[in-house]
């Protein structure tokens, strides 16, 4: 059937459902199993075996495969055995490495996966006779929807209810302009989508107005599930700090190989034969390039994404997680981020009077009418379920409804016997909303809105002293709310402002209290050790937010508070200079959000931007860290937004900064331990070279180092707890590298260090064992185990004594387990493939000496202030 050419009731009766209650819940089990979830299906995810063999594209694997191509050719040509170890054990390196890297994307892609499912959108749907709030992916064709501005249209969809309705479908028709929509409307049936205005399609979104429809087709059935692959889309990207890795591993890759090329000068030179040499030279150069990193970047970015879930924030690009470390401006929405978001009505005032009446279960009729005009201008709800209330809506309609529920008016039997006949959905630009009902006979226009919108529309009642009530409403920090109403004999057409909303009369005002959030003063309190300046933006009254804001310590002695039309006067050059000074914006526009974040990022800021509507989408992709509402938030708002705060929460927004934080810090430390001691390795070996023309390592122990060193501790070491005093540092500057405050060259010295130890032990057990075999044992322990010990070393920049030497317990069993790795090439006969030999007690006491030097030598730097953390 073509739904859009058809009546709305003849679409109810061909999908069997009811306008009024919905799909009942065994329909809906058996169209679910007929027509699976509403999902387009997506592209074809790579197998196991295609992600292992992805493995194999890295320049310097391939070089170890060469090597060990080349290798196994001249154990072929020899007659000893014992000389296809050494291909075979870089060919089991290669395919380890391999193996560990196919199921590290693949645990990734199940994470993406939970990540995606927890941020799909959800739909209001009518089941049953009750309205429910659903995953969109279990709507099934039949369903009766609740759309309005701000919602993504979760499936196809007939129209069957109206009102000032606009869809954004650029995704679908190409067409940037919304697309009026009117339920009524029938056409033809060879009209085009963009002219289909009688229908909704799924992937578009609501920009206006409010609507019922019924679903008409869900996943691939729909219209964009027809031209799925223009969605399909979403390319891999790599991280800012990623790409910064992976550009330091082509520098290291050519110092490697200049190196190598000289060493296998030298060591031709000196008649060491070429295969060994060869592999030397090979295994060096990728000895010096940490061909993990990156892969240990990715694992310690989305163990942050994971832990960041636990903790509310569901981060959707990982690139926002190095962002967020750096966050130094934090702009904050008021409503249900910095407060509860449970509004409460507590006082109501009476055209005329300057008393309060306080809000309870008994107030007088006159009140009781006010709460009745309330809530019949109202789109939001509150479901019962035993004794927990559901508020479905904006807070501050929800308050109003309650209110009226507790005076024994609840707001279903106040529709049926008050039914609403028309309105005009509230807007940014108004901040009214208005609607028409049929009230003893008569039309009546109710208006609700913000008093200062209301006042010039009102031709009775007493606006003055109306005036000073809210004043001093807003002054104790409640949120105004004015009602009016007027008679009409008809309803025009076409409803507009002009019309419905003049010639009022006042009726009385509504103060309502969203308290402040208990952990808000915390967090801010945090912000502002960590250097951090909240700010406060709400479409709140100045007062009232000012009062919020002073409670919270965000406005302190020397801010500012400003309004959204104090801002529009000043120029971008006064708003530059004024900025830093304003910590609260009331009254607020879309357009006044993107002002503010820019201002802040052309002084070189990096700024978070919370938003919940469809029209902060702007300033949410502006900002450097985008954070939507993830229970107010509209669906547009979360598609625009880097993260999601599952719980709407001030305070998750500053545990995201300080995991952020953790993350970048901890990033580095794998870095500084990887590079340190990949460093002195290339040292070691080099000088060894030019100075005695012998390898105080072979190839093979190279290789068994990086893989035993490299991978267990370093991952370990990216689970490092975050830091306590974390948040008493100051931010980093936008474009700070990750070698700023002289981990640079901390990383040579270090390197510098372990090459040192290397050459000590080879040279000592060179001597007192007079073998070259005996040399090469003690650099192999000295080496390998002092590398253990730095990854204890690299976990903090305080004493290692004062954090706790064995407190990171991952890191515990890491290195345990590469000292067993180590004991068995060294103590058990695996020891003669690796060319290594058993040494007189005496060597392993001056070995174990020789690693507990890098141990000496941090905790005196760190003493002395060599290693210090930023300020």
């Amino acid at each position: 059937m073509l739904f859009h050419s058809e009546t709305k009731e003849t679409v109810l009766k061909e999908l069997s459902s009811n306008g009024e209650s919905g799909l009942t819940t065994g329909q809906v089990s058996e169209r679910f199993s007929r027509y699976g979830p509403n999902r387009l299906k997506e592209k074809k995810k790579k197998t196991n075996l295609q992600r292992f063999f992805d493995q194999f594209k890295d320049v310097m694997i391939l070089i170890l495969i060469v090597a060990a191509v080349i290798s196994f050719v001249i154990a072929c040509m020899g007659n000893d055995p014992m000389e296809f170890f050494e291909p075979v054990l870089i060919l089991l390196i290669v395919v380890l490495n391999a193996v560990m890297g196919m199921l590290q994307e693949s645990k990734a892609e199940k994470a993406l996966d939970a990540l995606k499912n927890m941020s799909a959108p959800h739909a209001r749907v009518l089941r049953d006779g009750e309205e429910q709030i659903i995953d969109a992916s279990e709507l099934v064709p039949g369903d009766i929807i609740h759309l309005e501005a701000g919602d993504f249209i979760p499936a196809d969809a007939r129209l069957l209810h109206s009102v000032s309705l606009k869809s954004e479908e650029s995704a679908l028709t190409g067409e940037s302009v919304p697309s009026e929509k009117e339920a009524d409307d029938l056409i033809e049936q060879k009209a085009s989508l963009g002219d289909r205005s009688n229908m909704v399609f799924s992937g578009c979104s609501i920009t206006y107005g409010t609507a019922t429809a019924v679903v008409t087709a869900t996943g691939m059935d729909t219209e964009m599930g027809k031209i799925a692959n223009l969605l399909d889309g979403e390319s891999e990207t790599q991280t800012p700090l990623q790409k910064k890795l992976a550009q330091l591993g082509k520098y290291l890759g050519i110092v490697a190989l200049a190196a190598c090329g000289i060493i296998f000068v030298v060591g031709l030179a000196s008649g060491i034969p070429v295969l060994e040499i060869f592999m030397t030279a090979v295994s060096l150069a990728v000895s010096a390039i940490p061909e993990g990193l990156p892969a240990i970047v990715t694992i310690v970015l989305s163990i942050g994404v994971q832990r960041m879930v636990k903790k509310n924030a569901l981060i959707r690009r990982l690139p926002a997680v190095e962002t967020l470390g750096g966050a130094s401006v934090i702009c904050s929405d008021k409503t249900g981020t910095l407060t509860q978001n449970r509004m409460t009505l507590v006082k109501a005032c009476l055209d005329g009077y300057a008393d309060f009446e306080t809000i309870s279960t008994h107030n007088s009729d006159e009140v009781k009418q006010l709460l009745l005009y309330g809530t019949l201008c109202c789109d939001g709800s509150v479901v019962f379920h035993g004794n927990e209330e559901q508020h479905i809506g904006d807070p501050t309609e929800t308050a109003i409804v309650l209110a009226a529920h507790k005076n024994g008016m609840p707001k279903d039997d106040l529709e049926k016997k008050y039914p609403r006949l028309a309105e005009l959905p509230f807007d940014s630009d108004r901040k009214l909303m208005s609607t028409v009902n049929q009230i003893n006979g008569k039309k009546i226009v109710i208006v609700k809105g913000a008093f200062d919108m209301m006042a010039a529309r009102c031709i009775a009642g007493d606006l003055e002293m109306a005036r000073k009530v809210t004043e001093e409403m807003s002054a104790d920090a409640l949120r105004v709310l004015a009602v009016a109403y007027k008679e009409i004999d008809s309803i025009p057409e076409t409803l507009t402002s002009e019309d419905v909303e003049s010639g009022l009369t006042f009726m009385g005002l509504v103060g309502m209290i969203d308290p402040p959030r208990p952990e808000a003063k915390a967090a801010v309190a945090t912000c502002r050790r960590a250097g951090i300046k909240p700010i406060m933006i709400t479409g709140d009254h100045v007062v009232t937010a000012s009062a919020i804001a002073k409670e919270l310590g965000i406005l302190e002695t020397g801010d500012r508070a400003i309004t959204g039309a104090e801002l529009d006067a000043m120029t971008d050059s006064q708003l530059d200079d004024q900025v830093e000074h304003i910590s609260v914006y009331a009254r607020v526009s879309p357009e006044n959000k993107i002002r503010i974040v820019k201002a802040w990022q052309r002084k070189d800021q990096v700024v978070s931007m919370t938003g919940d509507g469809v029209n902060d989408a702007p300033a949410l992709k502006a900002a450097d860290i985008g954070c939507a509402m993830g229970i107010t938030g509209t669906d547009v708002a979360k598609g625009a937004a880097d993260m999601t705060l599952t719980d709407d929460n001030f305070a998750t927004i500053v545990d995201a900064v300080r995991e952020g934080r953790g993350i970048y810090a901890n990033i580095k430390k794998v870095v500084g331990f990887l590079l340190g001691t990949n460093i002195g390795e290339v040292i070691a070996v080099f000088v060894a070279m030019l100075l005695w023309h012998k390898s105080p390592l072979l190839s093979m122990q190279l290789l068994w180092i990086n893989l035993v060193t490299d991978s267990l501790p370093a991952v370990a070491l990216g689970m490092e707890a975050v830091e306590p005093d974390i948040m008493d540092r100051n931010p980093k500057p936008k474009n700070e590298g990750i070698f700023a405050h002289g981990l640079g060259l901390r990383v040579v010295l270090q390197g510098l260090m372990f090459a040192i130890l290397t050459l000590i032990g080879f040279k000592a057990g060179e001597s007192f064992t007079g073998t070259l075999a005996g040399g090469q044992t003690m650099a192999f322990m000295t080496l390998s185990l002092s590398q253990v010990i730095q990854a204890y070393n690299m976990r903090s920049e305080h004493s290692l004594f004062k954090i706790g030497v064995f407190t990171n317990h991952k890191l515990n069993w890491a290195c345990l387990a590469s000292i067993l790795l180590v004991a068995l090439v060294l103590f058990t006969p695996v020891r003669i493939a690796f060319g290594l030999v058993v040494l007189p007690g005496q060597m392993y006491a001056l070995s174990f000496g020789l690693i507990l030097i890098p141990v000496l030598v941090m905790e005196l730097s760190k003493a002395f202030g060599l290693i210090k953390h930023q300020h």
